[in-house]
Parts: C-alpha cells; structure tokens; sequence
C-alpha cells in the first residue's frame, strides 16, 4: 500500500498578511506627510528667518533657532498638520525658542555680520535708516522686541500678536506704544513713522 503524502503551502496568517499592506500604507502616508513638511518648510522658512534675525541680529543663531523651530514642529506634525493654523504655531514655537535663548546668553556679545534680506517695498526706507533699526531694536528687551516685530514687520494684528504671545491685548497694546516711544526717542529725527 503506498500513500501519496502532498505537501501543503503553508496558509498565511490574516494578521501577517495585515501588517504587510500596513507597513506599505504607513509608508505611503509618511511619504505624504513628509512632503506637506517640506511644502511647509519652504514656505514658511524665510519669513521665521528674518523674524528671528529681527529677535537676535545673528543670522547664525537666527538659522539654528529656525531649524530648531522645524524640528518641533516636525516630531508633532501628524498632530499639528490638520486643524491648526502652522503660521500662528511656527512663530509661537520661534519666540519660545527666542525668548528660551535669550534667558540662556542676555549677557551675550551680539555680532552683526550683515544686514537681513529686505522686501521690495516703495519707500521702505534707506539702507541707513534700516541698519539703525536693527541696532536700537537691538536695545529693546526680548519682549518689546517680540511685540515689535511681529506688529510691524510681520505686520500681524494686535489679537494675532496677543495670541502669539499669549498675553492680552492690552499688554499688546502697551508694550507696542513704549516701544515705539523708546525707539522714536533713540532715533531722533531719522525715525519717519
């Protein structure tokens, strides 16, 4: 008597097979994400490079404090890339970091090694004028700094600026009229605003 003995595939596991098509899905879905960072990153990055070189007057530390500003942002993009407003939460992170920096070095020498990129604007001002901007906002503290920049520069509103900030809008509103009081007093007749 001989028996006929067959080999059978083995079956595989439901769940197996799951995670294999997942990893691919993960995959995909990551890809995607990755590539709405890098959308964002290009859009969103020259302007918190100049806020931050507005906030420090070094375009090194402006840079790093700017990659840092990402990084954060990157470890909670899946979280962050629906249902919030990245603009508001990029610069939110990049005072933090600014404000974070500044505790760490307030006694620090601030080196100016060139003059930030400037839009194309009518009547923006002369490069002198600009220059002794950046250097008597370089007097103000962070925090009159930070008021400064995003009302003026960034050209935000004062609720926009309130919420960045996490203060109310009459804070806002104070800090913007004595900083705009100091700067008038150290520039004299060259400030044109």
């Amino acid at each position: 008597m001989t028996s006929t003995v067959t080999q059978s595939r083995p079956v595989e596991n439901p769940a197996e097979a799951t995670r294999k098509g997942w990893g691919a899905g993960r995959r995909r879905a990551k890809a995607a994400q990755d590539a709405e960072f890098t959308e964002f990153v290009a859009s969103a990055g020259t302007r918190l490079r100049r806020s931050a070189y507005l906030m420090c007057r070094d375009w090194h530390l402006a840079q790093d404090l700017t990659q840092q500003t990402f990084a954060k942002m990157y470890a909670a993009w899946s979280r962050l890339r629906t249902g919030t407003n990245l603009e508001a939460y990029s610069r939110r992170v990049l005072m933090n970091l600014v404000f974070d920096q500044h505790k760490r070095r307030s006694g620090s020498e601030l080196v100016l090694a060139e003059l930030p990129d400037q839009p194309d604007r009518a009547g923006a001002g002369s490069p002198e004028l600009r220059m002794a901007l950046v250097d008597v906002l370089a007097r103000l503290s962070v925090e009159d700094r930070a008021v400064l920049v995003l009302r003026h520069a960034e050209d935000h509103s004062v609720e926009t600026v309130a919420t960045i900030l996490k203060v109310s809008v009459s804070v806002v509103k104070m800090r913007n009229q004595r900083a705009l009081a100091r700067l008038r007093a150290m520039l004299g007749d060259d400030f044109l605003a």
